[in-house]
């Protein structure tokens, strides 16, 4: 699923940036206590670890003792939030989110980390304000994101002329973005841009390793331009490689649907 990627993209950027954040070197103080902040920091750190290996509960203790170690790290709040998220868990997501924003208010990344999540669980109008946030602020370096994000989201209520003009704006920044090359070739599929769906899955696979959803988007494209050997060539991948995904039930449901077509 495109939010699903572009939270993945959000959990690696954290990572990043709290690496870079920690890899600081730091001026010896004395001391007579431990550093708290300091150890909210680690904690936060090794929590996103266990994300990434999926270890939750690991990482939801060292989110709760970050906090408690520090309750205004916001990086541990928006870390909880998105571990919440990805186990359902949508109240305490949004309240983790709520109580991050109102320790920094004017932190355009955290603006769209909340945005994505919002999308994710279907407030879009909501989201997209958070997006605008994001992307019209000053300072922010990877703003291109927010509007793949906003563009993607404006998709979900099909929107597509105000998500083509985000998606673009995104690509003419990053013209590899993954997000964005997907969401553009799932907005040909739905606007019947074929040739145009084509064009953007190959850009996206030229970079990006092929999943269920990116394929399907291919099998529809070539389905519909009438090049049956492309189609049955990556619908047979998508069949072999996500056998028990919904797309690959999709494939072979439309498979045997052409069959009996001939027969």
């Amino acid at each position: 699923m495109i939010i699903k990627k572009i939270g993945q993209l959000i959990l690696l950027l954290l990572f990043l940036t709290l690496v870079a954040c920690g890899g600081q070197p730091t001026k010896v103080q004395k001391q007579e206590g431990p550093d708290l902040k300091q150890a909210s920091k680690l904690n936060v750190q090794l929590a996103v670890g266990y994300i990434k290996r999926n270890q939750m509960e690991a990482a939801r203790d060292k989110l709760e003792k970050a906090i408690e170690q520090d309750s205004e790290n916001i990086d541990a709040h928006r870390t909880l939030a998105y571990l919440y998220s990805q186990l359902g868990m949508n109240e305490e997501a949004d309240a983790q989110y709520q109580k991050a924003i109102s320790r920094k208010s004017n932190e355009p990344e955290l603006h769209n980390s909340y945005g994505t999540f919002l999308c994710k669980t279907d407030r879009v109008d909501e989201a997209l304000e958070e997006f605008k946030k994001a992307y019209t602020h000053p300072f922010y370096e990877t703003g291109y994101i927010a509007y793949a994000n906003a563009g993607s989201c404006l998709l979900k209520q099909k929107k597509y002329q105000q998500a083509e003009a985000m998606l673009r704006k995104a690509l003419r920044t990053d013209p590899n973005l993954s997000g964005a090359l997907l969401s553009m070739a799932d907005l040909g599929i739905q606007t019947r841009q074929y040739l145009m769906s084509r064009a953007y899955i190959q850009r996206y696979h030229q970079k990006n390793k092929p999943s269920a959803e990116s394929l399907w988007i291919q099998v529809q494209a070539e389905k519909a331009l009438g090049d049956k050997v492309h189609y049955m060539k990556y619908a047979k991948q998508l069949v072999s490689d996500f056998p028990d995904s919904d797309e690959a039930s999709w494939a072979e449901e439309q498979a045997r649907h052409e069959q009996l077509k001939h027969n």
